[in-house]
């Protein structure tokens, strides 16, 4: 895996969200030779980087999966940028710190935490884990209240971290109606440069965020399924191109609609393996995985965009096309 430093450059481009495979026995032991092929997947379609957080349950890892998560992390090509997720509580972060420091991965990202917490709290906590851990941290901005019931000081709070260098990088994931109208963002944005604001959400608000808000990226769970059409989306959004952009945002919405109603994790989880991509197996307790019924729902919306981007790439090698 890669462990030289992030620049601002590292945040210009798709960040996929994949699952994190387990296997179909008693103890439901992580399968690292499935999320193997998810990752070859995805490289093979030119993605670089992969974060490993809400989408592969990691808030319900033990200490023990972490370990063997980081320790297989570190084993990738060095041509991947490998960002795995760590928290949300102080104690949980303060135990997985060591691990961390072992691999010097280029940074970590902090799971959003719903206990309780204010601003001038998480600002001291976060300082103290980046240190322990001997990285900087990607900060998961979920909701308004994320660092607190004082929303103000908690913008303020992210502010001072990522202008001491100890966040490098905001996965900004605050869901709105329209994307175009968002008070929070636009505070967010005077207290920290937008180049280090990647949205967070997918492709739904992504053509908005990139080309109206001008973010260097995006992350993306339904990329994961098709990631040539993300690359493509993202660079019809670099080049400016919204209305070649908004298309390839259509075949998207589908899976997205399913992921809205069902949950984004578990339906992502069992549209890679609807789409063939590999065998995902059980989720961890706490969560389920989807019944039969909705499966085969996913199922046929996963192929069909699983199979978009290979109907692209015939499209466009056609002698038809290339006059």
């Amino acid at each position: 895996m890669r462990t030289s430093p992030i620049t601002e450059v590292d945040l210009q481009g798709v960040f996929p969200v994949p699952p994190l495979a387990r296997r179909r026995d008693a103890k439901r032991r992580l399968d690292f030779e499935a999320t193997s092929r998810i990752v070859n997947h995805l490289a093979a379609a030119g993605m670089t980087r992969v974060l490993f957080g809400g989408n592969a349950f990691l808030y319900h890892l033990s200490l023990k999966e972490y370990e063997q998560l980081l320790e297989w992390l570190a084993s990738l090509p060095n041509h991947l940028w490998c960002i795995p997720s760590a928290g949300p509580s102080f104690g949980r972060l303060m135990d997985q710190a060591p691990l961390l420091r072992r691999h010097g991965f280029p940074c970590v990202m902090v799971l959003p935490c719903n206990d309780p917490r204010d601003s001038a709290g998480l600002e001291r906590g976060l300082r103290e884990f980046s240190d322990a851990a001997g990285m900087p941290l990607t900060i998961y901005l979920k909701d308004e209240l994320g660092f607190g019931a004082d929303r103000a000081a908690g913008l303020d709070a992210v502010g001072r971290l990522v202008a001491s260098g100890v966040c490098c990088a905001i996965k900004y994931a605050v869901i709105r109606k329209d994307p175009s109208q968002d008070d929070y963002l636009a505070a967010l944005l005077e207290r920290v440069d937008r180049r280090y604001v990647v949205s967070g959400i997918g492709e739904r608000p992504a053509v908005v965020h990139m080309l109206d808000w001008k973010l260097p990226g995006f992350t993306t769970g339904s990329g994961c399924v098709a990631p040539g059409l993300s690359q493509a989306l993202f660079a019809a959004c670099r080049r400016g191109d919204r209305t070649a952009a908004e298309a390839l945002r259509t075949h998207f919405l589908p899976l997205e609609d399913l992921r809205d109603a069902w949950g984004p994790s578990p339906v992502l989880h069992a549209a890679i393996e609807a789409a063939g991509i590999a065998e995902t197996g059980p989720l961890p307790p706490f969560v389920s995985n989807l019944s039969a019924e909705k499966f085969e729902t996913v199922k046929p919306v996963a192929q069909a965009l699983a199979a978009q981007r290979a109907e692209q790439v015939r499209t466009a090698q056609s002698p038809t096309a290339r006059n």
